[in-house]
Parts: C-alpha cells; structure tokens; sequence
C-alpha cells in the first residue's frame, strides 16, 4: 500500500470525495472549526487550503457554517466564484445541540437559491454535519 493510499484509508476527510492534488477553498474559518478534520483534509489533498482571499480556480469548497453567520445564500454564491465546473460545495454546520445549530431545511431552502442542489450528508467530525451541494445540471 502505497503511502497516499495508506492517508485516504485512514482519513475521515477522504468521505468529501477529494483527492490528492486537488485545490479545496475554505470560508467561514473561526477557532471553533474541526482542527483534526482540517488537517485531515490536508494532508489528503497535499496541500493547505485555500483562504477566502484566494482566487484560484478550485475543485471544491469546505464552507463553515454556524445559525448567526448571516445569509446562508449569499455565502452560497461568494463560494462558487472560483469552484470549477464540476466542482462540490460541503457546508459544515454544527450538529444538533451545538452552538450555531443550524437546521438541514435551512440548507435544503437555500441551496436551489443559488443555484445547488443537497445531494449526501456523511459523517466526518464529532462536532460537524457535513452537506454535499453541486451545481444543479442544465436542461
């Protein structure tokens, strides 16, 4: 097992769908986001996250997400300014109980706003719910 296949095995991040090499932008960061996931995610990646002031074209978007942050579309659309075609938007929102609870239907409403669709909801921190979004596919 190579060294690469022995990190995504053993990395909870690797749920996401991302992999080696790729470009994955991060918003909403505060001292209260999941640190191990985080690390997780890069050394699944190979690289550090991107910062909200980054403008490179990225293959993903890791959006922390807490009930009084503001307006969840407009943290939305800010997000896909630089996500590829093709590209996941994961909104991670404190679980059920924890501060900055924020419902599922909130996400559900907002999502199709801009222009996302909530497809999966996998288990990947203690404190975290982690939602997929992807772009909704053109007719």
């Amino acid at each position: 097992m190579s060294e690469a296949e022995a990190v995504t095995e053993d990395n909870v991040a690797s749920r996401l769908g991302f992999k080696d090499g790729d470009l994955v932008q991060e918003f909403g960061y505060d001292d209260d986001v999941d640190f191990d996931f985080r690390d997780d995610l890069e050394d699944l990646i190979g690289g550090e996250l991107l910062t909200e002031e980054d403008h490179d074209v990225v293959d993903g978007v890791i959006l922390w997400w807490r009930a009084d942050d503001g307006d969840l579309v407009d943290a939305l659309v800010d997000s896909l300014t630089t996500l590829d075609d093709g590209g996941v938007v994961w909104v991670l929102t404190p679980k059920s109980g924890r501060d900055g609870y924020v419902p599922p239907a909130d996400i559900e409403e907002a999502a199709p706003t801009a222009g996302l669709h909530v497809t999966t909801s996998p288990g990947v921190c203690d404190d975290w719910t982690a939602t997929r979004l992807v772009s909704r596919r053109k007719k």
